[in-house]
């Protein structure tokens, strides 16, 4: 019999690409969306299989559907979505997570929350692992995001503590890929389109500031091994590729493998904006046996090619055309 998977989050960059990814896995999925950031347009692809589901709903509001496990990707995850309504970031990170948690209760099923680097915030530690605590600005503008994310993780630790629920916890660091959305305000999307266009490449501060890229394909075979991995896990899993590369690097390599004419054009840099971000994966390795492959100038390639058709087809990048103007 087929596993019945439910995918919160499933018409966003990495929910479409799990859903996907599921399906070829002979799952059957239930892609549950509020289309606040994700869009039709990311699973057009699959609506046409007879074991995908999907469910327009928010889950700030109770679900009920009959599932085997659960995968908790619901949640605005670039700055310029997020912050356009902190309070409704908080309540989707928070009052979800208790809704889905409360479904994996009531079904007595697996449930995977998708976190993020975003709780370490600022880190002291470098590479950040899992053990880090973090160093986070709760008053600042990030604060909505990385706070809600931390208390959906002490949530679902308190629900394995107190109702003995299986749990998974991914912390997900900067990932890239097809279905990113143009206007998502992320470096990588940013940097492609602004290339594309021949457009000045807007980069935050000196550009010294480090990040870490994964690839969408590697990180969606890290959640699922995490998903599936045997026995119980005691803490979080970092998910991310630990190779670091400077965001006036990626400028550069991005113009480079477009062939554009962008310059670089430096801006002052937004408050709270992290200095340094790279996961320490061993964990991972360890226990999932997993490490991100794809190196980033062949994702990059791909996903240059992605922006190069959706910008090329105007109906196609109409639909991706957010509501609110950013």
């Amino acid at each position: 019999m087929k596993k019945r998977t439910v995918v919160t989050g499933g018409a966003g960059f990495l929910g479409s690409h799990l859903c996907a990814r599921l399906l070829e896995q002979e799952c059957q999925v239930l892609c549950v969306d509020n289309y606040f950031t994700g869009t039709r347009h990311n699973i057009e692809p699959l609506l046409g299989e007879p074991a995908f589901e999907v469910m327009r709903h928010d889950v700030t509001f109770p679900l009920y559907v009959e599932v085997d496990e659960i995968y908790n990707l619901a949640c605005p995850a670039s700055p310029i979505h997020y912050q356009h309504d902190p309070v409704q970031t908080t309540k989707t990170s928070v009052i979800g997570a208790i809704n889905m948690l409360g479904l994996a209760k009531r079904l007595h099923a697996r449930i995977l929350q998708a976190s993020t680097s975003e709780v370490y915030g600022d880190p002291d530690v470098h590479p950040q692992t899992e053990e880090y605590r973090g160093h986070v600005n709760l008053a600042g503008p990030r604060g909505c995001y990385d706070e809600g994310k931390r208390c959906a993780e002490t949530l679902f630790y308190d629900y394995k503590r107190q109702h003995r629920l299986s749990i998974r916890v991914a912390r997900i660091f900067n990932t890239y890929g097809p279905n990113m959305h143009p206007q998502d305000g992320r470096v990588v999307s940013s940097f492609i389109t602004q290339a594309l266009k021949n457009e000045p490449i807007t980069i935050y501060g000196s550009g010294s500031q480090t990040r870490s890229f994964c690839y969408v394909d590697d990180l969606v075979d890290g959640l699922m091994r995490l998903m599936n991995v045997e026995g119980e896990l005691d803490g979080p899993i970092n998910l991310g590729n630990p190779c670091e590369t400077t965001i006036k690097e990626l400028a550069e390599l991005v113009i480079s493998l477009v062939g554009s004419r962008s310059r670089l054009e430096f801006r002052a840099l937004p408050q709270d904006d992290p200095r340094q971000r790279c996961p320490d994966i061993t964990r991972a390795e360890q226990l999932l046996h997993w490490s991100a492959k794809v190196p980033l100038e062949e994702g990059l390639s791909r996903t240059i090619r992605y922006f190069d058709r959706l910008l090329s087809s105007p109906n196609e990048a109409k639909k991706l055309i957010w509501k609110v103007a950013v």
